[in-house]
């Protein structure tokens, strides 16, 4: 063989061992191996891609895709619209089985007939919210959510671009025997779809680990007391209380509610909310923020009402009370607050007890803290001031844009129709979602560009590097070749050949990623059989190329769910190897009884 094929084969599996032993991030490790291979392309121009073809993924149209989505996501996450679509789908289950049958079940059914990466963007934001309400591990649900979009998109033709792509290729091959409609696959692709979601259930306390970011853990000690307002007609108003989510709030409690002057103390689940009940809650800064983003529920300080810049625009932050402050010894109301700082203060913590005043009734002391609402500028000018010892914003405190959810859900709906019932490409009806997004103010261009996990799009492109230099050194084509050697000496005739095309395109599709995998095993699987029935060759390819579980570089959904689970390569290595093999079991079990070889 060519020194070109060892030395890409050298670069790729140094670059898996990296992964594999956490040496450093993907996005790191295969830009490394992008470095290498486009060094080697230096002393082998004909043999290896050179610099322009070799960086040609980060231009593709998957990884401009998957940005635009990011966007489309942060919009529907930014007005509320997600929460609409996902509360009523997820719940809150108490068992991580019921959490996972709850989240895999209506993502597979969505990816068969979308396509499941828009599909995994829109449900990051849900569930990492909804892992921080129920105390789930999201370690325990970003991989199923990923592995439910594969095996449900595998179940029709349109449900993900690797069917798609074998179906063109079986026409232009002119193979009169084959004929790919819209639900041939589910023949196969649904029983093995059945089969993985109960794997991931039964198999995923063991398999999954159970990791949690250092963010998750919570100062029991500094609770803030915080009063919000149920709006007359809104989402919550006439809803019990664990109707309306405000039951086991994640490091909050409800403590009592005051409705036309009377207190309702030890308030049950069963409670019911009315239009301008004053709900009191004691909780951490983390609590607050998600109150603040429930639809329906506003703070009870008439004073934020009265800040000068539109709600969106603001954001929390905490202020420590220095003893030189001049409103000290002042009440809130008295020392006129919002005037002196154009804030309003929403809560206060003192020292351990709950201060369970009202807060324009306050008097501040030094080394009170106060949870204040208002522009980010107010951090600018208070940092280097006397008045306050500390000043920080608190992360992801924006209030949502609830009166623009309608809009970016109708955007959504047109993205999934345009899709869905015209010839436009999803790229070209993302970059129009996204960009009306922002047109009719559902985010601003900052959240946008924010909103963008540039690591995650670093990686797909450097993979899809990685496969052009592994397609073009004839690396691939060595591999497919000692495969189907490695199966003739066992004389299983065509289910052997079968298998072994299987084996190749899984392979090629954790090397190399799902679309090559199946356009480099097509000509192979024409050429190895021979006169053989082709549509369970067809078959095997379509669900091997899709079925990447064992790698987090093989599919763009697991790439995409790598950071936000914290998850090790060897997590995929552990759940995925198996999930693997099911899948395979079942395909080649299937296939050739479906369509007789």
């Amino acid at each position: 063989m060519p020194w070109e094929v060892y030395f890409t084969l050298a670069v790729v599996l140094f670059a898996i061992a990296a992964l594999a032993r956490n040496w450093a991030g993907p996005d790191t490790v295969l830009l490394g191996a992008l470095a290498a291979l486009m060094t080697g392309g230096l002393f082998s121009p004909d043999r290896l891609p050179d610099p322009q073809q070799i960086v040609a993924g980060f231009g593709n149209e998957a990884v401009i895709t998957i940005a635009v989505l990011f966007v489309v996501a942060a919009g529907l996450a930014q007005t509320g619209a997600m929460t609409m679509i996902t509360q009523p789908l997820l719940g809150r289950p108490k068992r991580l089985a019921g959490a996972q049958i709850r989240l895999m079940t209506p993502v597979a059914v969505m990816s068969a007939f979308l396509n499941n990466t828009p599909i995994v963007a829109m449900f990051m934001p849900a569930v990492s919210d909804w892992c921080r309400k129920t105390g789930l591990a999201p370690s325990r649900l970003f991989i199923p959510l990923s592995y439910a979009a594969i095996l449900g998109g595998s179940c029709t033709l349109i449900g993900t671009s690797t069917n798609l792509i074998v179906h063109g290729l079986v026409s232009e091959a002119g193979i009169a025997d084959v004929k790919l409609e819209m639900f041939t696959i589910a023949a196969v692709a649904v029983p093995a779809a059945i089969a993985g979601i109960a794997f991931i259930v039964l198999a995923s306390p063991r398999l999954l680990p159970d990791r949690r970011a250092p963010a998750e853990e919570i100062d029991a000690e500094r609770r803030y007391t915080v009063e919000m307002l149920v709006e007359a007609g809104s989402a919550v108003d006439g809803k019990t209380i664990e109707q309306a989510g405000l039951r086991h709030l994640p490091g909050a409690f409800l403590a009592d509610i005051e409705r036309e002057g009377e207190r309702l103390v030890a308030v049950g689940p069963e409670q019911v909310l009315h239009g301008g009940d004053r709900l009191i809650f004691a909780g951490v800064v983390e609590s607050v923020v998600d109150l603040q983003k429930i639809r329906g529920l506003v703070p009870a300080t008439d004073q934020v009402f009265k800040l000068r810049d539109p709600r969106p625009n603001r954001r929390l932050v905490e202020a420590v009370v220095s003893d030189v402050c001049p409103l000290v010894g002042q009440t809130i109301r008295d020392g006129r607050f919002r005037s002196t700082y154009d804030a309003a203060v929403i809560a206060v913590h003192r020292g351990g007890e709950h201060v369970n005043q009202k807060i324009g009734d306050i008097t501040l002391q030094p080394g009170d803290v106060l949870l204040i609402e208002t522009h980010p500028r107010f951090i600018e000018r208070q940092r280097n001031r006397r008045d306050f010892f500390l000043v920080s914003a608190v992360e992801g405190s924006q209030p949502l844009r609830h009166d623009k959810a309608w809009i970016a859900l109708g955007l959504l709906v047109a993205l999934i129709v345009a899709v869905t019932f015209t010839p436009m490409r999803l790229v070209n009806a993302a970059l129009l979602c996204g960009g009306l997004m922002i047109l009719t103010r559902c985010l601003t261009m900052h959240e946008a560009r924010t909103s963008i996990e540039w690591r995650v799009l670093i990686t797909i492109g450097a993979a899809i590097g990685v496969g052009a230099a592994l397609t073009q050194s004839g690396a691939a084509d060595q591999l497919a070749f000692l495969a189907i050697k490695a199966v003739e000496p066992l004389g299983l005739g065509a289910y052997g050949v079968l298998a072994a095309v299987y084996v190749i395109a899984l392979i090629f599709n954790m090397l190399i990623g799902n679309v090559a995998a199946a356009v480099l095993v097509f000509p192979i699987a024409v050429a190895a059989s021979g006169g053989y029935q082709f549509t369970p060759f067809a078959i095997a390819i379509m669900m091997a190329a899709s079925s990447s579980f064992a790698t987090p570089i093989g599919y763009p959904t697991n790439l995409m769910v790598y950071g936000a689970g914290g998850y090790r390569f060897s997590d995929y290595l552990r759940i995925g190897l198996p999930l693997n093999l099911i899948v395979m079991v079942v395909t080649l079990a299937l296939a050739p009884r479906i369509w007789p070889l």
